[in-house]
């Protein structure tokens, strides 16, 4: 193949590499923030809580909400993409391979690295996803259907937030530092990231 037939990333096959990169590197980046065992994401603590309590992996989990807030758009109006199906169907996969494949970290400082390097990798993570442009994850969609109800992004995204780390922690769910960690340095790094993920053809 000569290289002037190779996909771009600006292509819709480039596209689609940033698409599953972005989706791998996230289910990178929960397994590592789980098995810190310092506190998860609001998502991942609520998908830990039903794992404790009803059975199935974390990852089973991710998949079966993800299906079930895409219900929720009905109402709202909003319309998938190849990503939207893309995240419902393999993100949880990811994360659960991550996990299974990650060694026991051990001590603090191992678990602290693994805590940092999942919420950097998710940052990174969320650059390539959202930088290929084909639709939003479901609990992204989820937001920006509550806006166009009337809700801010600011208070949709905080409802949305605030209570699945409720349930999440009633459930059994592992609330801590890790949490506070991903709350404050989410944004930033997301910030930071989306400019260098960007498609620069």
């Amino acid at each position: 193949m000569s290289e002037a037939s190779l996909p771009t990333l600006g292509s819709f096959p480039g596209r689609l590499l940033r698409l599953y990169s972005g989706l791998a590197l996230y289910g990178v980046g929960i397994g590592l923030q789980i098995e810190s065992r310092l506190g998860g994401s609001p998502w991942d603590v609520f998908h830990q809580g039903l794992s404790i309590h009803l059975g199935l992996s974390i990852g089973t989990w991710i998949i079966l909400v993800g299906a079930a807030v895409m219900l929720l758009w009905i109402p709202l109006r909003q319309r998938p993409g190849i990503g939207t199906l893309s995240n419902v169907l393999f993100l949880g996969l990811f994360a659960d391979a991550a996990m299974w494949l990650a060694p026991e970290p051990g001590p603090l400082a191992v678990r602290w690295a693994y805590l940092l390097l999942g919420v950097v990798a998710t940052g990174a993570a969320t650059g390539l996803y959202i930088g290929a442009g084909l639709g939003p994850g479901p609990r992204d969609g989820l937001m920006t259907g509550l806006n166009r109800l009337g809700l801010s992004i600011r208070s949709a995204r905080t409802l949305i937030e605030v209570t699945a780390l409720a349930v999440g922690w009633l459930l059994g769910g592992t609330v801590g530092l890790g949490t506070l960690v991903f709350a404050l340095a989410i944004g930033p790094l997301t910030q930071f990231f989306m400019p260098l993920m960007r498609p620069k053809d």
